[in-house]
């Protein structure tokens, strides 16, 4: 009996996937809920597990996008047992019609992997006649056409001696046939040809001493979704950024004052984020609309804080969310930025977790950045950007001194919130860093 595998429901909006990678191959035996392929989404990865103990049979390759619901491959049920288990029935097998049940066995075991070696042999051995057997997927076969190699001189390695999208991109196109030697040369041309007859040849830059080639990657579902999601933004909101500096030596004096008693306490760190984390909860109670979003006519109000922390990943940016984060304590925010940038870096976030927010907070500074203009997380309504802290020279008390400043933007809907509201929000965030003790009191 045959169990066909599909693409499970991932999530709301969300109609295909990409196939990440296949864990077992085609023709492996695998157990109930072994994990057998990673998918992506356009919000996160999640993996694939078995229904059924069986033989996987493979049905869609790796970096395919499968709609949801598609079946990516099937189990059959009684093809196959686990090596272990058959090593066990040969050893615990017993008397002379077992031995003859056992040898039979084996000669069939041989016969079958006679028969395997000789389906499985490699694509070079296949005759040039036969070369037209050779059928490349689709990815493969519109590489190949750009780099303008012929399909039978390529080497398959997909099943059946398929050609696969990396045989393609590995594939080199063939010397030019006069490299080899004179007997396939074009004849010269006489020199009393007339001039006017040679063709003009058009002057082309010799190329450097470097390579010369270059590489194409399918988009991620995640890329792909990133991108229409940024500019939509663009094109949807009147967005508009509005910066100021603050002076961190309050918050790092305080930090280095307290770090270790704190990690000694909590067992973590007491980073940065927390302290922008608190003071964004503060201020946007005292200016709501930053903490607003529209929804059709009508303008949302958000009585509670969710805050979209923006993190990088091999995958791409993704943005998990803080919940409640009005109630959270500096450690307990600590505690969660680092969980939620885990799950993000190994791929094992969940819709949930990425679903919802109402202001995010995103930390260029972690890369170098100076100063930038972040897009905002629809359909959220503002972002804050942070950045490297850079010692400044500033006037204090009219003296010149050197402090540790960062620059911070706030970029927002211009429909949603006004330039006053969004000046004074920024403001009440730097008064708020540059004197922690404000953070305790709430003052």
């Amino acid at each position: 009996m045959s169990v066909e595998m599909k693409v499970p429901p991932v999530g709301e909006s969300i109609n295909e996937v990409t196939l990440s990678s296949w864990l077992k191959k085609d023709g492996d035996y695998v157990e109930m809920d072994e994990v057998i392929a990673e998918m992506e989404s356009d919000k996160a990865t999640f993996e694939l597990t078995a229904e059924k103990a069986g033989v996987l049979h493979i049905k869609a390759q790796e970096g395919d996008t499968v709609p949801v619901g598609e079946v990516v491959c099937v189990i059959e049920e009684g093809e196959g047992a686990p090596k272990e288990e058959a090593a066990s029935g040969k050893e615990t097998g017993g008397g002379e019609s077992a031995g003859k049940e056992g040898a039979d066995k084996e000669a069939a075991g041989k016969e079958a992997a006679a028969a395997a070696e000789k389906e499985s042999a490699p694509a070079e051995e296949v005759p040039a006649s036969e070369g037209s057997d050779k059928f490349p997927s689709p990815a493969a076969a519109k590489i190949l056409a750009e780099k303008g190699i012929d399909p039978a001189s390529v080497n398959g390695t997909g099943k059946d001696g398929r050609i696969t999208k990396d045989d393609a991109l590995k594939a080199k196109a063939p010397a030019s046939e006069s490299a080899g030697g004179n007997e396939k040369a074009a004849p010269a041309q006489t020199p009393s040809a007339p001039r006017e007859s040679q063709p003009k040849i058009a002057a082309v830059a010799p190329a450097g001493a470097g390579s010369r080639e270059e590489r194409r990657e399918r988009m991620s579902n995640l890329r792909k979704t990133i991108s229409r999601r940024l500019v939509q933004v663009k094109n949807d909101t009147a967005m508009l950024t509005t910066f100021n500096e603050v002076d961190m030596s309050g918050i790092m004096e305080l930090r280095a004052r307290y770090k270790d008693k704190f990690k000694e306490k909590y067992g973590v760190g007491l980073g940065f984020m927390s302290f922008f984390s608190r003071a964004c909860c503060q201020a946007l109670k005292e200016f709501p609309a930053v903490n607003a979003r529209i929804d059709g006519d009508e303008l949302v109000y958000n009585d509670y804080v969710d805050i979209s922390i923006a993190v990088s990943t091999p995958r791409g940016l993704v943005v998990p969310v803080i919940r409640n984060a009005e109630t959270l304590s500096l450690d307990a925010i600590e505690n969660k930025v680092i969980e939620l940038a885990v799950k993000a870096r190994d791929g094992k976030l969940t819709i949930e977790e990425m679903t919802g927010g109402t202001f995010t907070i995103t930390n260029g500074g972690v890369f170098g950045s100076m100063l930038s203009t972040p897009i905002i997380n629809a359909p959220q309504s503002a972002i804050l950007g942070m950045h490297n802290i850079v010692e400044r020279p500033v006037v204090l008390n009219k003296e010149i001194v050197i402090r540790p400043v960062m620059y911070v933007a706030l970029s927002y809907d211009h429909r949603v919130i006004d330039g006053k509201e969004s000046v004074s929000f920024l403001v009440r965030v730097k008064q708020l860093l540059e004197d922690p003790a404000r953070l305790l009191l709430g003052v």
